[in-house]
């Protein structure tokens, strides 16, 4: 199996739905195949700011938290190098991902590093990899112009050179106990089938 970085980004704990679905992945595959968790949720990356994001770029005389932010960032970038498969939690939130999502690929999208700017245009440097993005709902909002995560994240995945992207729905789980239990239980065969 290839190597699989796993990100979390539920802020509901036990009760999250997203976090179900790639944990019984985890527990099905096996810890051996992953090389790292990280639960964006637990463990947060910092909110960009201005000071975060001039540090990003390379301060002449960075600050403390400038110079921490980008250990940070160049640790994220690391993870990402490394693993062959990427399956991230994308719960949708007010028809959006969580902030928590939204941070890391903030401290992740890094001209020179992850992208480049070229003559023909930006060009992604995180190339060869693949993405399953699971992402769970109350209601049901596939293929509709409610749904931002999915054109959210292919394009901000594909700006740093993942293209190879995929997707696991599991939608309706506010609209009762039957429907909810019948989209986890599809969502967690897809997700499986996608990473075994």
């Amino acid at each position: 199996m290839a190597n699989v970085l796993v990100l979390k980004s539920s802020i509901l704990g036990e009760y999250s739905s997203s976090t179900t679905l790639i944990d019984g992945m985890v527990d099905q595959l096996g810890r051996d195949n992953f090389i790292i968790e990280r639960d964006l949720a637990a463990h947060p990356v910092p909110v960009l700011d201005g000071e975060l994001a001039t540090g990003l770029r390379g301060a002449k005389n960075p600050t403390q938290k400038q110079q921490d932010a980008l250990t940070l960032s160049d640790q994220l970038i690391n993870e990402i190098q490394a693993s062959d498969t990427l399956v991230i939690a994308a719960p949708m939130y007010n028809f959006s991902i969580p902030t928590q999502l939204k941070n890391w690929f903030d401290f992740i999208a890094r001209a020179g590093v992850t992208f480049a700017y070229t003559e023909q245009g930006p060009q992604g440097l995180l190339t060869g990899k693949k993405a399953i993005i699971v992402t769970t709902r109350g209601g049901i909002h596939k293929d509709t112009e409610n749904d931002h995560v999915v054109g959210y994240l292919k394009t901000v995945l594909s700006f740093v050179g993942i293209t190879d992207i995929e997707f696991v729905y599991s939608e309706a789980l506010a609209m009762g106990d039957e429907p909810a239990k019948a989209s986890m239980e599809q969502a967690a065969k897809d997700l499986l089938g996608l990473v075994s």
